[in-house]
């Protein structure tokens, strides 16, 4: 099973919480389209191997505060 059939499987769980589990896609795969494909599937984000520590804390960042504004 790939990443974008996990989190598809994931985010059709029927608890309201599976919605707002953090996933990110950590791949080698850095084109637009690729992105593109991990937000269609459900992720969060997409990072870029190698990781830059910088792009890493900023993507924490920005998914615990949208997820910490969201849940109902």
């Amino acid at each position: 099973m790939d990443g974008y059939t996990a989190t598809r499987q994931i985010r059709e769980l029927p608890n309201r919480f599976h919605s707002h589990i953090p996933i990110i896609a950590v791949s080698a795969n850095a084109f637009d389209e690729d992105m593109e494909a991990s937000y269609e599937a459900g992720m969060n984000g997409h990072l870029a191997k190698p990781i830059i520590e910088s792009e890493l804390l900023k993507t924490l960042g920005e998914i615990w505060f949208d997820n910490f504004f969201m849940i109902d």
